[in-house]
């Protein structure tokens, strides 16, 4: 058997992806993509309260160092509240090296018994990635006004740079309106919304697709440096 290999440069450094490696997920076009799956990944719990928890992960492993060569640690704290779920990650530099920051988050949401055509979607103004035939950035960019209405028969499948330091994204409909905000560290949104599917997700990233190769928009934590990134999901009855 043959096993294919794709060559990656991330931050200065070559990788090689396995394209048979459980550890990895490969799109229609060949592309790594959504990073290591979490069931493969040792989270350690650190602290376990009724409103919150924070786990760790140790970025040490051979097999994982092999994807990304940049040793680190990442805490995560879920904080819990009556209308709303908080992520707050922290990125930790104690590896000796610099470390690109890279990560997002896909929260998906729905309205149950409304039609998806009569979901009202807010977005802020934004400039949105021009994508070539494999769905990645060129390196230019399009105005995208803020859009305030409903969801229709639109779909979506798009990279965006926020202009807000802490934009906010919210789905409405059915008595009630869910809200994501960036409170901090996401400067860039994917919104995905595919046409005849009832779900739309508004995702924080911390930088646009495919910045660890091309290096747009790609930012490092120094050695011994701290990178926190934080958004916020709420909910809210609305008539």
């Amino acid at each position: 058997m043959t096993v294919c290999a794709t060559p990656q440069r991330a931050a200065g450094r070559e990788v090689e992806l396995d394209a048979a490696s459980p550890l990895l997920h490969f799109d229609r076009n060949g592309l790594p993509s959504h990073g290591v799956s979490w069931t493969e990944l040792a989270w350690e719990m650190l602290e376990d309260r009724p409103d919150a928890l924070t786990a760790r992960l140790d970025w040490c492993r051979d097999d994982l160092l092999a994807i990304f060569p940049f040793p680190h640690r990442l805490e995560l704290t879920a904080t819990i509240r009556p209308a709303s779920l908080t992520i707050a990650t922290a990125l930790i530099a104690d590896g000796g090296s610099s470390v690109p920051v890279s990560f997002g988050f896909h929260p998906y949401f729905r309205i149950p018994d409304l039609p998806r055509a009569e979901w009202q979607v807010e977005m802020p103004a934004m400039r949105r990635l021009v994508l070539d035939a494999r769905n990645i950035p060129t390196g230019q960019e399009e105005p995208f006004a803020a859009f305030d209405a409903r969801l229709g028969e639109r779909d979506f499948d798009d990279g965006f740079i926020v202009f807000e330091g802490q934009p906010s994204f919210s789905l409405s409909g059915g008595g009630r309106r869910i809200t994501v905000a960036f409170l901090e560290g996401y400067p860039c949104a994917q919104v995905y919304a595919p046409r005849g599917k009832d779900f739309i997700a508004f995702e924080p990233m911390t930088a646009p697709t495919n910045a660890l190769v091309v290096g747009h928009g790609l930012r490092l934590v120094e050695p011994g440096g701290t990178f926190r990134a934080t958004f916020r999901i709420g909910v809210e009855a609305r008539s």
